[in-house]
């Protein structure tokens, strides 16, 4: 809907990219107002992994958009290029989306449009996420929302946005499971050449295993991957951050993963306590599941010892 041109500011003597609204859009209503509510979205969000927009405007009636230039690629040229990326690579790059994601989702934000082309990759594998313009505002979306027209680009769709239903972060999320999935096998879950087919595919079947395609992916990363490919968007993770605290956990210490994201809580990206390895992080899901079933044993037990308790007061105050 737009070209994008490297231009010169010669004000503040910097380089931006300039989006212009292409000209046959430019006298559409919804065009024009997608392109508006993307300059406004993009400008409110601040995050390193998110490009920052610096202006908006109307020139010779078309509208356009001055962003932040990024030198590098798209994540989907990258993809093309490697295939299949190393696990760690493919790792260090989608913790840095949910981080980006994952603010929006903080701000009220839900992106509806999660795919490699609108993540931008710089030479220093720095990702920053772009193209808000069917971002829908949290607020907004009634729960029972149902819509004959279906937002969100085919491949990587969730299976709810598919069906017109409601978005929600956990829509995010899924798209940025799909995208995962892409570069940890170097094909996506679902493919056909008919829009209305990859929607029934999202909505209805099971993607492949991923290690069936590269035995080299872990199996705990295998299960997180399935987890936010999940159709039920209650079984996924609720936010992009809560994923990539998970994808985190799984991260070796002194890998690129931590070089690149620094984890400082005044960047607003995460704040954890060092990545354990797959073995302490598969032990630590296992605690906490006994965790859970004792406490839940305890409040069983206790419940059951105080009928006979309640059962006395009630014969004493109510004798016969």
């Amino acid at each position: 809907m737009a070209v994008v041109y490297k231009a010169k500011d010669l004000m503040l003597e910097r380089t931006v990219a300039i989006k212009v609204l292409r000209e046959d859009y430019s006298q559409d209503a919804a065009f024009r107002e997608s392109f508006r509510q993307e300059a406004r979205a993009a400008a409110n969000l601040s995050h390193p992994n998110i490009v920052t927009v610096h202006d908006f405007g109307l020139d010779q009636k078309r509208l356009f958009i001055v962003m932040e230039y990024l030198p590098g690629t798209d994540l989907k040229t990258l993809i093309r290029q490697k295939e299949r990326f190393k696990v760690e690579d493919a790792v260090a790059l989608i913790i840095q989306a949910c981080a980006g994601i994952g603010y929006a989702h903080r701000a009220g934000l839900v992106h509806c449009d999660i795919k490699p082309q609108n993540m931008l990759v710089s030479s220093e594998q720095r990702l920053k996420v772009t193209d808000f313009g069917i971002a829908r505002a949290l607020s907004t979306i009634p729960i029972d929302e149902q819509s004959e027209i279906v937002w969100g680009s085919p491949h990587y769709i969730s299976p709810e946005q598919a069906s017109g239903s409601a978005p929600s972060p956990a829509s995010d999320v899924y798209s940025l499971g799909i995208i995962l999935y892409e570069m940890l096998t170097g094909q996506l879950p679902f493919n056909n050449s008919e829009s209305s087919e990859l929607a029934r595919m999202h909505r209805e079947e099971t993607p492949l295993p991923p290690r069936r395609l590269n035995p080299a992916i872990p199996e705990a990363l295998e299960e997180i991957t399935l987890k936010v490919l999940t159709k039920e968007p209650s079984r996924r993770y609720r936010t992009a951050n809560q994923m990539g605290r998970v994808l985190l956990s799984f991260s070796k210490p002194g890998e690129r993963t931590g070089a690149a994201l620094p984890l400082k809580p005044e960047s607003g990206l995460y704040h954890i306590s060092p990545p354990a390895s797959i073995e302490q992080s598969q032990a630590a899901v296992k605690s906490i599941d006994w965790l859970t079933w004792g406490l839940g044993l305890l409040a069983f037990t206790t419940i059951l010892g105080l009928i006979p308790f309640w059962l006395y007061i009630y014969l004493t105050l109510n004798p016969r």
